[in-house]
């Protein structure tokens, strides 16, 4: 999965428009989602979401995924699982001080944030605190009940 995840942020604009289409897609299908109920469905969406999130990016199904703020590098692969980093403990190589094999996760943002080309890095968003209340459950129905104002799962 490591090198799915090193691919990932080096192809990160492919990979950047296909997650926003998909965004696309999800919010135009809210009524049939709602009429399906979030509730029921969010089981299936995760298991859709640990197959394609966890090969591409080595996701860990926070439920609460900030990957195209982070140049698609997934920031809970952080041994300390920081949402805003680096941590300060990254060595001299840009690799991560608690596991020196590894890259640090916040480089791996940084170069995805640069290879998109914006003028304003979105990685510069401060992001609050997990919520480990939402671990395991779907990040991509959290976002479509977000953008349609959807307050809370429906039945």
């Amino acid at each position: 999965m490591y090198a799915l995840r090193r691919w990932s942020v080096n192809n990160v604009r492919p990979l950047r428009a296909l997650y926003d289409g998909l965004e696309t897609i999800l919010v135009r299908l809210h009524p049939v989602l709602e009429w399906l109920g979030y509730r029921r469905i969010d089981k299936a969406f995760l298991g859709i979401e640990k197959l394609t999130k966890g090969a591409l990016f080595d996701s860990r199904s926070c439920g609460q995924c900030i990957l195209d703020l982070t140049g698609m590098a997934c920031p809970m692969n952080c041994p300390k699982e920081m949402r805003n980093g680096p941590c300060g403990g990254v060595l001299a190589d840009g690799n991560c001080e608690v596991d020196p094999e590894m890259d640090c996760v916040w480089v791996l943002a940084w170069e995805g944030n640069k290879r998109l080309g914006e003028q304003d890095y979105p990685i510069q968003v401060v992001q609050p605190p997990l919520d480990n209340r939402l671990r395991n459950t779907s990040a991509w129905l959290r976002e479509v009940r977000r953008q349609t104002n959807t307050d809370d799962f429906t039945g």
